[in-house]
């Protein structure tokens, strides 16, 4: 392109050239022979239709040209910048890589649309799982007692107990989507205010005595911590994470086993971890442990209680609080999980 551009205006310089010196000579020198009644002006007819044929093949290109543009930047590139483009060299070396940039940026939009449809798809599926069982398990019983069974009452008042536990299930799935709804807006406002994280965390030991009684499991922290560590943090959010965390430890642990939590200062920050010695969970869970309604194992996760919606409360809390939260594991030794927090 480069070359081709260059060898024309060689060619259409020394025409003018010519044509000048023919004019010149036959003007002012006296030179007049019969070849320059046909040179002259065969060279001005060459240098016109060359000229022509120059513009007329930058408007070809342009012409062509400018739909791929329209395409790969979502405008019609104004017809000055695109014969700058056409007059530059290695134009289709640009145009090629440009072409190539977008294709790997739809490429790439295409990947994340499908992954977020796959998510959505995976999340109405959950949801719809999750609200279904307690609420057939409620309407099974009303229509049982409604048979007939309110006149038994070996069943009318237990069938009334299961049908209020099927209720408090379906109200804590609800209030937890919400809770995440809210955090993902932006609408639940943080309350920021120096905490001390022992003793946070000894009160959500003292709440959680029972369950772990339950299992023999003990809950301790990994030393003496005869000072305060103070922490930048919203009180009641914190406590749900720790309660979140300290709990599934209990649920998924061995009977028998232990809970630690530590703190790390690392200057700026407070890192947290809490570590069981449980089950533990496999590699290929652990980049989805926080998805909504994700249960690494399903059948035993219902056993156990809860929403399936934990995990995810607890990341978006600390999100919340600009903070990170990861989670390492692995099977039958147990899991820790990290998370950080602000130094009051």
């Amino acid at each position: 392109m480069k070359k081709g551009f260059t060898y024309s205006l060689i060619m259409t310089m020394l025409v003018m050239l010519v044509v000048i010196l023919g004019m010149v000579l036959h003007q002012y020198a006296g030179i007049a022979h019969p070849i320059m009644k046909f040179l002259v002006p065969g060279l001005v007819v060459a240098a016109g239709v060359f000229v022509i044929v120059r513009i007329s093949f930058s408007l070809f290109i342009e012409k062509k040209i400018d739909p791929i543009y329209r395409t790969v930047h979502s405008f019609t590139m104004p017809g000055k910048g695109l014969r700058k483009k056409t007059d530059r060299r290695d134009l289709i070396t640009d145009l090629n890589q440009e072409v190539q940039v977008w294709a790997d940026n739809q490429s790439r939009e295409i990947n994340k649309l499908r992954q977020l449809e796959k998510y959505r798809k995976d999340f109405l599926g959950n949801v719809s799982h999750e609200l279904k069982t307690p609420i057939f398990n409620i309407q099974g019983y009303i229509l049982t007692l409604l048979d007939g069974g309110m006149e038994d009452e070996s069943i009318n008042r237990l069938y009334l107990k299961r049908a209020e536990r099927s209720a408090n299930r379906l109200i804590s799935i609800v209030e937890d989507l919400d809770s995440i709804a809210r955090l993902e807006s932006g609408e639940f406002k943080l309350k920021l205010e120096p905490l001390n994280l022992v003793r946070l965390v000894e009160e959500v030991i003292e709440y959680q005595e029972m369950q772990a009684g339950e299992k023999n499991v003990k809950i301790g922290f990994d030393r003496n911590y005869n000072r305060p560590v103070k922490v930048m943090a919203d009180r009641k959010r914190i406590m749900e994470v720790i309660s979140n965390l300290i709990s599934n430890s209990i649920k998924y642990g061995k009977e028998g086993g232990r809970t630690i939590i530590g703190f790390t200062d690392t200057g700026e920050n407070i890192l947290v971890d809490i570590t069981d010695n449980g089950i533990g969970i496999e590699e290929k869970n652990l980049p989805r442990i926080f998805e909504r309604f994700y249960r690494v194992d399903k059948s035993r996760s219902r056993e156990s209680g809860g929403t399936g919606l934990g995990l995810s409360i607890v990341k978006h809390i600390i999100q919340a609080h600009n903070q990170t939260i990861t989670v390492r594991s692995r099977v039958n030794q147990g899991t820790t999980f990290i998370f950080s927090l602000d130094k009051a």
